[in-house]
């Protein structure tokens, strides 16, 4: 009997992890940071919304497409790197995984980012001709 609860035991705990530190997806997005804040009442996260811009369907006009996600309390360059893009305005790639199930020390958002680049505005240079 006491080798079938600590089986069990151990398969909890390896569930658990699973979900704790495994991801769903990984990808990138791109867009303007709009939002950067720090939440929460007992674990304090960042949370920040990512303009993604792009073309309303109907009108062809302008429209916002807002994308939220997290960032722990841990990754202090993370977050300079998004405050730095907030108060310039400048377009970024966030890096981030989904994860399977969110917790309430984790953040928000099942979106956590653990990667920032800012994007290059610079047009590119054609190619020559080919004769």
């Amino acid at each position: 009997m006491k080798k079938i609860l600590i089986g069990i035991a151990v398969v909890l705990v390896l569930v658990f992890s699973y979900f704790l530190f495994g991801s769903y997806s990984e990808g990138e997005r791109a867009g303007t940071v709009s939002k950067l804040s720090r939440k929460g009442v007992i674990f304090k996260t960042f949370e920040g919304q990512l303009n993604l811009g792009g073309l309303s369907g109907e009108t062809g006009s302008p429209a916002s497409s807002l994308w939220s996600f997290s960032v722990g309390s841990d990754a202090d360059e993370i977050t300079k790197q998004l405050d730095a893009a907030l108060l310039n305005g400048k377009r970024v790639r966030l890096f981030y995984k989904e994860k399977y199930v969110r917790f309430p020390w984790q953040g928000d958002s099942k979106y956590f980012v653990y990667k920032v680049e800012q994007e290059n505005n610079s047009v590119p240079q054609q190619l020559p001709a080919a004769r």
